[in-house]
């Protein structure tokens, strides 16, 4: 029986070891946290994204709309929460209805339901929604995925998957023989292919495993809050700004959640640690290697001022988180919110400052490395899967 590696233990690792398992290989899964999901597929908004956002014709637009079906689906077989309650993209000024237009003809190019509708109906969903024209979503969805991701570990698990967690990867190596040898702390494996789903540190797997990736790693961390519990009423369902197209990031924006509380957020800060998850969460060895890269410098030079400066005054200031939240729904004052947490996105930077936009997969021989899998990568997870699988198939 074939064998295969594959690091991280997130959903889309664990969702490509399930494909892998289905394909009649044998996986052995190897993460370095105590649990399951411990990053960013534990510390995300849990939307099922529906697929507008994306240039028509890239990896995110193909896969997205499948992905909202499938994982959809998978949910509901496996018993875990989940809810399609749509959503609403709002223009609140009239510079933003041009983007709003952009945001409804590539909604209509990927094949994702969606309508513009008018501020009297945008009401109906929302009733303290403030906007000219919004674009409503119907295939939007919140879910758990951590609990998807337990789905998947039973499923492994059943499979006879070797799951392994408290497991660092220390050493790749090619075998002249063809195949892997990864070294960690309680032994070598030796396998027949690897697949890299390290998420925020997937270059550095890579480049352990003798691959000079096309992008660095460089974490932005998102900061969430919360409605209190008195004023949950203000927001029915998901309500977001429109996005700015310069950036990958969807704006701050407003999420009830399975469990009827609202989250709010995130913004988009650099993370002075690949795990920082707080202002104090600082490694000087993450920032060294980041402050290195030239590609960090061309991204500051183009967005420090005003974008990078508003992020991190509305970091450190809770009226300033409060009053991006009005914009989409005035009722909303700093009083009605409290901090909640954060989440680290890995987002890809290229040498000339460039942020990659779509999901980034490298091949070598016998390999695959996952580069870049930001949202909606949760969502298009067993798409992913069925990808990076083809890939290291003809990768030998």
């Amino acid at each position: 029986m074939r064998s295969v590696v594959v690091i991280g233990g997130g959903i889309l690792g664990l969702s490509v070891a399930r494909e892998l398992t289905r394909r009649g290989t044998h996986v052995t899964v190897l993460e370095k946290e105590p649990h399951w999901a411990a990053h960013q597929t534990g510390h995300n908004s849990n939307v099922v994204h529906a697929g507008l956002y994306y240039r028509p014709g890239s990896f995110k637009a193909r896969m997205s709309v499948a992905g909202n079906r499938s994982i959809i689906a998978y949910a509901r077989e496996h018993g875990v929460p989940v809810e399609v309650c749509g959503k609403l993209v709002v223009a609140t000024s009239e510079r933003e209805l041009d983007a709003l237009r952009v945001l409804a003809e590539r909604a209509h190019a990927n094949g994702v339901p969606a309508s513009v509708i008018g501020p009297e109906r945008a009401r109906d969903y929302e009733p303290e929604v403030s906007c000219l024209r919004a674009l409503r979503v119907e295939s939007t969805a919140i879910i758990d995925f951590a609990a998807v991701c337990r789905a998947m570990v039973a499923e492994l698990i059943d499979g006879g998957a070797d799951l392994r967690l408290d497991t660092r990867v220390l050493g790749i190596h090619s075998r002249a023989s063809g195949g892997v040898e990864v070294t960690t702390a309680s032994g070598t494996l030796r396998a027949d292919g690897l697949v890299n789903c390290a998420g925020l540190h997937a270059d550095r797997v890579a480049r352990l495993a003798g691959v000079t990736p096309s992008a660095r790693i460089v974490p932005f961390r998102g900061e969430y809050y919360e409605l209190r519990p008195q004023r949950r009423n203000l927001v029915r369902g998901l309500i977001y700004p429109v996005p700015d197209p310069s950036l990958p990031f969807l704006g701050v924006h407003l999420t009830r959640m399975l469990d009827g509380s609202v989250h709010a957020g995130p913004n988009a800060v650099l993370a002075l640690r690949r795990e920082g998850y707080r202002w104090r969460d600082v490694s000087m060895r993450d920032l060294a290697e980041i402050a290195r890269y030239p590609g960090l410098w061309r991204l500051a030079r183009q967005y420090a001022l005003p974008t990078g400066l508003d992020e991190v005054r509305r970091s450190l200031s809770v009226r300033r988180f409060a009053a991006s939240l009005a914009r989409l729904v005035p009722a909303i004052r700093p009083a009605d919110i409290v901090p909640l947490g954060s989440g680290v996105r890995a987002q890809a930077l290229l040498p000339d400052g460039s942020l990659v936009d779509d999901f980034l997969i490298e091949r070598a021989r016998h390999q695959v490395h996952v580069l870049n899998a930001p949202s909606p990568a949760a969502t298009c997870a067993l798409q992913i899967a069925e990808h990076v699988c083809d890939s290291l198939a003809t990768s030998r």
